[in-house]
C-alpha cells in the first residue's frame, strides 16, 4: 500500500481493533468459540435477518449457500444441470460455487447507469431449468429489488444476494442480502468493515441455518439440535463425533469475529464517511477547469441508501483507445486502481476453459463496463480537498492522451 499516495483503501484498523485481537490472542482462546456467536448475533441485527453464521471469507460463504441448496436434505434442492442467472460483471468466486456444485451458470447483462443486474435480460433468460438467482450487489448499490423479488416469486425460484461489496446498504429501508433465501459478506481488507478476511452468510430459517451450520465444520453435528430417535438409531457411535452430513472447514477465528464486531459499530460512521468523500471527489472533478464529460458515474435510485465500496467510473467512449495507458499512467501517480469487478466474465481464460458461454452471446452492457470502466478507492477515513484536488488533477489529465 505504501506506493500509493491514494489507495483503494488506508488504515482500515483503529487501536481498538487491534486491542480487540490482542485481547483475544492473550485470552488464548483462538478458536471459534463465544465472540464469534456474540459477532454473529449482532450482524443479523444490523442486516435484519434471523439468523447469521460468520465464514473465513466471503468466498466461503457463497460457497455454503450453493452447497445448502444442492444438499440432499435441502427443501428446494437442486439438481445437477439446473440452472442459476447470474450477473456477467461478477467475482469468481460468486460465479465457482455454482460450477463446483454441479449447476449450470448462465450470464445475464447488466444495466449500464447502475452496473447491476438487468431485469429485462434475466427475464429472459428464465427457462424451464432456471432454478435460482445469484444476484451481486455491485459496489454499494443494487437493481430494482422490489421487481426482482416478484420475478422471484412469479418463477418460484431461489434467491442468493451476493452482499460482499454493500454491506449496509438499503432498498426501500430493507437491508440488501435480507431479500433472498441466503445473503452473503465479506469482511476482506478494502470492504465496508474488515477483520483482514472474514466473511457471513444469512438467513430466516432455523432449518436452513442448522443446514449451514453443519456444513461450514465438517458436517459435524456439534451445536446441533437432534431429535432422540435419531440419535439412538446411531447410538453405537459417539454423538459427540456424529457427522450427519458432508461438509468444510469453513470456521474464523476468534481474532476475526472479535475485529469484525468492533469495526460494526462503526459501520454506520463509515458509511457516512464514504459518501461525503464520493460527494467531494466528484464534486471537485465536475468543478474543475478541465472537465468536459470525460467520465461518468454512478446513478441510484432513490429507494436505494447505498453503501459505497469504492468510486466506479466510466470513461468517455472518446478516450476507449487510450484506456490502458490512462490507467497505467494514474497508477504510476499513485491511484490505485483496479476493474469493475473483474469486467465482463465472460472474457475470462476460465470462462473458456469451463465453456461458460457456449452461445457466444455478447453483453452489451458488461463489455462498455469492462472497456470504460475502472474504480478508485473510497476511505473510511475523511477526505481534504487538496487530496481530492490532487485526484481530479491527475484523472482529468486522460485530456492530453
Amino acid at each position: 500500500m505504501s506506493q500509493f499516495k491514494y489507495p483503494l483503501l488506508s488504515n482500515a484498523f483503529n487501536s481498538n481493533d487491534i486491542n480487540c485481537g490482542i485481547k483475544v490472542l492473550k485470552s488464548r482462546q483462538l478458536t471459534m468459540s463465544n465472540i464469534t456467536k456474540k459477532f454473529e448475533k449482532n450482524f443479523a441485527k444490523v442486516v435484519g435477518a434471523k439468523y447469521a453464521l460468520m465464514t473465513n471469507s466471503g468466498s466461503s460463504a457463497n460457497l455454503l449457500a450453493l452447497s445448502a441448496i444442492t444438499n440432499p436434505i435441502f427443501k428446494k434442492k437442486l439438481n445437477p444441470g439446473d440452472e442459476v442467472l447470474i450477473p456477467a460483471v461478477c467475482w469468481s468466486t460468486s460465479l465457482w460455487p455454482i460450477i463446483q456444485n454441479q449447476l449450470k451458470p448462465v450470464f445475464v447483462d447488466v444495466e449500464l447507469d447502475t452496473f447491476n443486474i438487468c431485469l429485462n435480460d434475466l427475464k429472459k433468460k428464465i427457462s424451464k431449468k432456471t432454478k435460482a438467482i445469484l444476484i451481486v450487489h455491485v459496489l454499494g448499490t443494487s437493481t430494482d429489488m422490489i421487481k426482482l423479488n416478484k420475478i422471484v416469486k412469479k418463477n418460484n425460484l431461489l434467491l442468493i444476494e451476493d452482499t460482499c461489496e454493500s454491506l449496509g446498504a438499503k432498498y426501500s429501508k430493507k437491508p440488501l442480502g435480507s431479500y433472498g433465501d441466503f445473503g452473503t459478506y465479506s469482511f476482506y481488507y478494502s470492504h465496508q468493515i474488515t477483520s483482514g478476511e472474514g466473511g457471513m452468510v444469512v438467513c430466516n430459517d432455523k432449518f436452513n441455518y442448522n443446514l449451514l451450520k453443519t456444513l461450514r465444520s465438517h458436517g459435524w453435528s456439534r451445536d446441533i439440535r437432534l431429535d432422540k430417535k435419531y440419535i439412538k438409531k446411531f447410538k453405537h457411535i459417539d454423538n459427540r463425533f456424529l457427522f450427519i452430513n458432508s461438509g468444510y472447514n469453513f470456521r474464523p477465528t476468534d481474532i476475526q469475529a472479535a475485529i469484525a464486531n468492533n469495526q460494526l459499530k462503526r459501520l454506520k460512521q463509515f458509511m457516512k464517511i464514504r459518501n461525503k468523500n464520493r460527494n467531494l471527489l466528484i464534486d471537485t472533478i465536475k468543478k474543475h477547469k478541465n472537465w468536459n464529460d470525460q467520465f461518468k458515474f454512478v446513478n441510484f435510485s432513490k429507494k436505494i441508501k447505498p453503501s459505497w465500496f469504492g468510486l466506479p467510473v466510466l470513461i468517455n467512449e472518446n478516450y476507449k483507445s487510450v484506456k490502458h495507458r490512462f490507467l497505467n499512467f494514474i497508477t504510476k501517480c499513485g491511484i490505485e486502481n483496479r476493474p469493475i469487478i473483474s469486467g465482463n466474465f465472460a472474457n475470462q481464460p476460465s470462462a473458456f476453459l469451463y465453456n461458460l458461454n457456449p452461445k457466444k452471446e455478447k453483453f452489451k452492457n458488461a463489455q462498455i463496463i469492462e472497456d470504460l470502466g475502472f474504480f478508485i478507492g473510497l476511505h473510511t477515513q475523511e477526505l481534504n480537498l487538496k487530496d481530492a484536488q490532487f485526484i481530479a488533477n491527475t484523472l482529468l489529465k486522460i485530456s492530453k492522451f
